[in-house]
């Protein structure tokens, strides 16, 4: 069969998705293999108008691997990508393990912080911080002013802030 315009147009009806989902599990990335798919019939449209292709999945297969390997030795001439994939050149931004640590002991101090509150002050920076809930809610469910609210607020606040900045 000689490479037509009209046969690009069915090849690609047949053959699009399935090329796209073959690039896309090799690159790891959806966009790079919709481009690369695009160009598989780009090139098959270059081709030479008289050739015949005896069978046109393996034909459009083959210009896919050929156009994978020239993406790949593309991208191992970019410095610091060289034997990568480009979510491996993220920089990673979860935090250090000592980091961590400190996050959990600043952690312990704040709920030790929050234990030493008296019980109304603890329950509405607790109800506030934790659950969400404004000043209007929490006077509401505790049955008593917004400005009482607000001012237990402030109080178990300053009470944290001090026995962080003690420790």
């Amino acid at each position: 069969m000689s490479v037509q315009d009209g046969d690009v147009r069915r090849f690609y009806f047949e053959h699009a998705q399935e090329l796209r989902r073959y690039l896309t599990r090799r690159l790891d990335c959806a966009q790079t293999a919709a481009d690369l798919t695009q160009e598989v019939f780009v090139r098959l449209l270059r081709s030479e108008p008289a050739s015949v292709v005896e069978n046109p999945r393996a034909y459009l297969y083959r210009i896919a691997s050929n156009l994978l390997a020239d993406h790949f030795r593309g991208l191992k001439q970019q410095p610091g990508l060289v034997g990568t994939r480009s979510w491996e050149a993220v920089p990673d931004e979860a935090p250090s393990p000592e980091r961590a640590i400190l996050t959990r002991e600043e952690l312990r101090r704040l709920e030790r912080a929050i234990d030493e509150l008296p019980p109304r002050q603890r329950e509405v920076i607790l109800l506030h911080k934790f659950e969400g809930l404004s000043y209007s809610a929490i006077a509401a469910r505790l049955g008593i002013s917004k400005n009482t609210v607000m001012v237990h607020m402030m109080r178990a606040l300053a009470h944290c802030r001090h026995r962080l900045a003690q420790d």
